[in-house]
């Protein structure tokens, strides 16, 4: 059985007199290249600034007046239209990939040619086979990967970490989660991003496993649309529900139930519960602020809770890059590594599939589906006649994923058995 996941420490920022970071002493620099200068690229620029042992030193954006903005506001010496430059400059020595998901892979995979350590907003790809590439491709160049699933980096979420972790509840039985969105996304979002299990339900997937501290075994889902019957015309079937509800069973018989839906009236609406032997632990849904207000009509808070992701979860975003700086700084393994995010993609592979077939469904058939000629050479085997039966791969799950680490190691070998 595996080890519980430990909460994540982070390392207090040390400030000097005007307020900034001071270099950690002894020890050089470590200099920083972000590529994508959206909103969530400036949200971990304002990050970093905060850092102490780091500094940005180039930026690139598709248009050049962002990177630009972005270079000025955080007074980063080079900016760029060209993420390849950033990637590959002498000048950088860890690169913060914050790009569009489609381009991930291919820029984690360059980042590990010129060994670069990477930062990379969640997903590692936008597919299993390429997930796997570019984590072999950082494990054989010796490189760190974080992937960002910044709920684990959440004060309330981590509240319930180290909870369960005391044993102040006892031992866990049931960890409920839910995630509604303000609104629900516009339909060119949703085609083509995997639907609600891979661009939404993928963070509670990975919020129970880090929860429970242990891997799930199968995964029962199902989905319905209420919200927008527009997406009923998308051609997969996943990106055709706005609403799902799912369960994951972990060893021991703890179970998780997920429910998540693209539109909530009242605003974004996180929360948790975990029920154990000796009590149980939850966390209440973020608000602004603490005002209430009380009339002859209403009792209740002041104003509806946080209506924006980032907004929600700002101080999440900060603390996981400050964590991945005190990685670098002190050449530590990253709090969340790409396996993490691998693992979690196939969750959501599997809870689609799952809903897509009305049955329970164990993650060594999401696995079973992918082969590797070479740690870097992966592609979905077709259940196609084209394939001779000699070539279909017919051994253990675990095989057909090549992974390399020193010493070599198959990361399913205690996974989804």
């Amino acid at each position: 059985m595996p080890a519980p996941l430990s909460t994540i420490q982070l390392t207090p920022l040390r400030m000097n007199s005007e307020g900034t970071t001071t270099k950690s002493e002894g020890k050089p620099l470590i200099r920083i290249g972000l590529v994508g200068c959206g909103r969530i690229g400036l949200v971990h620029l304002a990050a970093i600034a905060k850092a102490q042992g780091v500094k940005v030193t180039m930026v690139s954006n598709p248009t050049i007046s962002k990177a630009e903005s972005a270079a000025a506001m955080y007074n980063v010496p080079e900016f760029t239209s060209d993420a390849d430059e950033v990637i590959t400059s002498p000048n950088v020595d860890a690169v913060w990939i914050c790009s569009p998901s489609s381009l991930h892979a291919s820029q984690i995979k360059l980042a590990a040619a010129n060994k670069k350590d990477v930062f990379c907003e969640k997903p590692v790809a936008t597919d299993l086979p390429e997930t796997v590439e570019a984590i072999n491709a950082c494990e054989e160049a010796g490189v760190k990967l974080m992937i960002g699933l910044q709920r684990r980096f959440d004060p309330n979420f981590l509240r319930i970490k180290s909870g369960i972790e005391k044993k102040e509840i006892g031992e866990t039985i049931v960890v409920k989660l839910c995630s509604r969105d303000p609104a629900p996304p516009p339909i060119s979002y949703v085609k083509g991003g995997g639907g609600i299990f891979a661009d939404m339900a993928v963070h509670d997937l990975d919020m129970g496993r880090f929860l429970i501290g242990d891997d799930p075994i199968e995964i029962l889902a199902v989905g319905s649309t209420h919200i927008d019957k527009e997406i009923l015309e998308l051609e997969e079937p996943a990106e055709r529900y706005d609403t799902a509800s799912i369960i994951v069973k972990y060893p021991r018989g703890v179970m998780c139930h997920i429910d998540v839906c693209r539109q909530s009236s009242y605003g974004y609406d996180q929360r948790a519960e975990v029920l154990g032997t000796g009590g149980m632990l939850a966390t209440e849904n973020m608000y602004p602020n603490t005002a209430k207000l009380y009339t002859p009509s209403f009792t209740g808070n002041a104003d509806l809770p946080f209506d924006f992701f980032l907004e929600r979860y700002n101080d999440a975003y900060a603390k996981e890059t400050v964590a991945f700086c005190d990685a670098l700084v002190n050449d530590t393994p990253a709090p969340c590594t790409g396996k993490d995010g691998l693992v979690a993609l196939v969750m959501s592979i599997a809870a689609a599939k799952s809903a897509d077939e009305q049955r329970w469904v164990k993650f060594s058939e999401v696995v079973s589906s992918v082969y590797c000629t070479t740690p870097t050479s992966c592609a979905i085997v077709a259940d196609s006649d084209i394939f001779p039966e000699g070539f279909k791969p017919t051994t253990d799950p675990a095989d057909l994923l090549v992974v390399v680490t020193p010493p070599k190691q198959r990361i399913w070998e205690r996974m989804f058995q």
